[in-house]
């Protein structure tokens, strides 16, 4: 039996192969994205085999980037304990460890293009308000009043807001 007869499949690994096959992407490159604001759990650990399982399977790349965007919560010994962990578990990052953070510039970019193009806008409904307007799987969901925001109004909200993280 060969090496891709014997791997096990699932609807993920089917759409990685009609991907592959269909000539869609030429490589598979995965990535696992933690907050370093604690110790790893189980789930951790499942996505960590998954997502480095299936780069190493398909010979492709698996990126350790941290979510590294609540600097409040977030210790250099949490990241040490994760690096440490995806190392027991057996697996490898492709490349450096990578970090949110060091993409802000460019989040920040892709946001002033969203919003100017209508695709993004800035909510201020609370926490609670976001759960009674979300809907549930029996009664649909209502759009937020600040989803019809000029893109001029959403621009200084963003850029007024924005100011905090940089």
């Amino acid at each position: 039996m060969s090496e891709a007869e014997a791997r096990p499949t699932n609807f993920i690994r089917q759409i990685i192969d009609e991907d592959l096959a269909s000539g869609k992407h030429t490589t598979v490159h995965t990535r696992f994205p933690p907050e370093p604001n604690g110790y790893l759990h189980i789930g951790h650990a499942k996505s960590i085999c998954l997502n480095f399982g299936i780069a190493q399977d398909y010979k492709g790349q698996c990126n350790l980037r941290f979510d590294d965007t609540n600097p409040v919560k977030e210790d250099i010994e949490y990241v040490e304990s994760i690096k440490n962990d995806v190392e027991w578990l057996g697996f490898h990052w492709s490349g450096n460890v990578r970090y949110s953070s060091d993409y802000f510039d460019q989040l920040h970019a892709y946001a002033i293009e969203l919003i100017n193009k209508g695709l993004a806008y800035v909510d201020e409904l609370t926490p609670e308000q976001i759960r009674e307007y979300r809907g549930t799987l029996t009664q649909p969901g209502k759009n937020s009043p600040y989803r019809d925001r000029s893109v001029e109004e959403n621009l200084a909200l963003f850029e007024k807001n924005a100011c905090r993280w940089f």
